[in-house]
């Protein structure tokens, strides 16, 4: 099946190789198109990777060292063209719990038990099962890590002076509704300044990214106030660093960053980290829900931009890249990345090419770090708070849930409302874990609910002689699994109570399992002890195929089988059926 190779494959570097190697040719035109279009991204990419690092727990700069690292790792080696990588709001729910308990050092240790994670998924070829995870159960993930995330925002965007959130949603919750009387007017005008420009620059249908005018209208308004007497904090009064001199400086450190061991990082309240065994197990269900929402995220943003674009990703690549970038850039003081499908989309619209363009981003956001890092400390916290709201309703893709909830099957909108509720009030690996496990039982209910027994033996068309007293043909439609086929077999028992034999037409079961043919030898040892005979004609392929496996075979005087129905009809009445 070459349409499906791509759920397949495996190799590193696999986009830049299709995109620029293998039979497309990389002209000077191409080049230009990755260019500009990385050029755009790494501006929309600045402001959202520091705000990104700061709702996360961290400093803002850990944000564009995940951009710059994480994002160029994961162009080079992976197999999305236009996947542009970096810091993304689905992980704040995640990474925010981790960096208040274990500090960077645990936030980084897990990012890269969360990558190696990914590289044994890719290499067990685990990128194709992306298909089978149900949109009801994705839907409720992203509508509930959004609702924490705008939760999140609230401190910031009215002013209140909360040093630090709880760790459960109610006690969030409590403690925001008891701070509200603190709000300060000033962040909330800048907040509501820098909302109305990004919901209202789209309208101006022009190419440049509402991120860019909205968080520099901020900055001059923060400016302009704080010139007034009025105060907003910003960037550079929040955070702070050590220069290599020993002088501490305001806002993020203007220089590359360094190669250190993730596990030698702060820990808890700055302090250096004690890593041991058991933190590196206590950080494994972390580790493991970094990994699954990863490749989850990543695979469909490559679905997205494949639709959008025409062409193929390798999602087993994808998930290679992913993995190592994850693993590379934690040593250099990167978070958690994963593919951005807001940033990714705006690569592909702005021209790229390949992913050059996601490389090229990366490096614009290297320059801004190491030119602009002082006038990134005047972006006003509140403007920050307003920017992620906007990140927060565009990722919930609520138009979507409204549909499924309207629409959808009452099973669909039970999982939508349970991933969404322990997204919200637990977290994202009980979230994902339940929701998924869910969703396959509802799913196997259904599929369950879908096997019934017809008594054909007065279809003359079917049977077209009559049959001995106290004899059936019963059909069976659907598939003989664990979850249908005691109920199925045990309803053809029932029946048999007042028949001498039961003549089973097989050929609309698709699939026998293990569970079928338990529950069918159970028939069987009943006809035996009953006196009763069972005929079954018309196996498919796969029945046949594992009752042959199971060593199931006639048995005298009470099973027998047949290629078709009339030879079954036939050899019960001795009368030949019309072909």
């Amino acid at each position: 099946m070459a349409h499906r190779a791509h759920l397949f494959s495996l190799r590193i570097g696999h986009a830049l190789r299709d995109a620029c190697f293998a039979g497309e040719r990389y002209t000077p035109a191409r080049l230009q198109g990755d260019l500009l279009a990385g050029i755009s991204v790494g501006i929309i990419a600045i402001p959202l990777a520091m705000a990104l690092a700061i709702a996360s727990g961290v400093a803002p700069q850990y944000g564009l060292y995940t951009a710059i690292i994480g994002g160029f790792v994961v162009a080079l080696t992976g197999g999305s063209r236009y996947s542009v990588s970096g810091p993304t709001a689905a992980f704040v729910v995640i990474l925010y719990p981790i960096a208040q308990t274990y500090g960077l050092a645990g936030l980084l240790l897990a990012s890269v038990m969360g990558g190696v994670i990914l590289i044994g998924m890719a290499y067990a070829r685990l990128g194709r099962f992306i298909e089978y995870i149900p949109q009801s159960v994705t839907l409720g993930f992203t509508g509930g890590i959004a609702i924490v995330l705008v939760t999140l925002q609230v401190k910031d965007f009215l002013g209140l002076p909360i040093q630090e959130m709880p760790e459960h949603y109610l006690d969030k919750i409590l403690l925001l509704a008891r701070s509200l009387h603190q709000f300060d007017a000033t962040s909330v005008f800048v907040a509501l300044v820098t909302l109305a420009i990004m919901l209202s620059w789209p309208r101006l249908k022009t190419p440049i990214p509402q991120h860019l005018p909205a968080v520099i209208a901020a900055s001059l308004l923060g400016v302009a106030l704080a010139h007034a007497g009025y105060d907003v904090d910003t960037i550079g009064s929040r955070f702070s660093y050590v220069a290599p001199d020993g002088s501490r400086g305001e806002g993020i450190p203007p220089w590359l960053p360094g190669f250190m061991w993730p596990w030698l990082q702060p820990g808890p309240g700055g302090e250096a980290a004690a890593v041991s065994w058991s933190m590196i197990a206590a950080l494994i269900p972390s580790a493991f829900a970094i990994a699954m929402l990863g490749a989850i995220e990543s695979l469909l943003c490559a679905v997205v931009l494949d639709g959008m674009s025409g062409k193929r990703h390798s999602a087993n690549s994808e998930l290679l890249g992913q993995g190592l970038g994850n693993i590379v850039a934690p040593f250099f003081g990167g978070i958690t990345a994963t593919a951005a499908i807001a940033r990714s989309t705006a690569n592909l619209k702005a021209g790229a090419q390949s992913p050059v363009a996601a490389m090229v981003h990366s490096l614009v956001v290297l320059l801004a770090l190491l030119c602009f890092a002082p006038v990134l400390a005047y972006l006003p916290m509140p403007a920050m708070a307003a920017l992620l709201v906007v990140v927060a309703w565009n990722m919930s893709e609520a138009h979507k849930s409204l549909h499924l909830l309207k629409r959808a099957p009452l099973a669909d909108i039970v999982v939508l409302a349970t991933c969404l509720s322990l997204t919200v009030f637990f977290d994202m690996v009980i979230a994902i874990t339940v929701g998924v496990l869910l969703a396959c039982i509802l799913f196997v209910s259904d599929m369950a609910a879908m096997t019934r027994i017809t008594d054909i033996s007065g279809n003359k068309k079917l049977v077209d002689v009559p049959l001995p007293d106290r004899w059936a043909v019963l059909k069976i439609n659907g598939p003989l699994f664990f979850a249908a086929a005691d109920r199925v077999f045990g309803e053809i028992a029932a029946r048999m109570s007042t028949l001498d034999g039961v003549v089973l037409y097989m050929d609309g079961v698709t699939l026998l399992d293990a569970g079928g043919v338990s529950a069918l030898n159970k028939l069987i040892e009943h006809c035996a002890a009953e006196g009763r005979q069972l005929y079954i004609a018309d196996l498919q392929f796969q029945p046949l195929k594992t009752l042959a496996r199971a060593q199931v075979s006639p048995r005298q005087g009470v099973t027998q089988f047949f290629p078709t129905l009339d030879e079954a009809i036939q050899q019960l009445t001795g009368v030949d059926t019309p072909v």
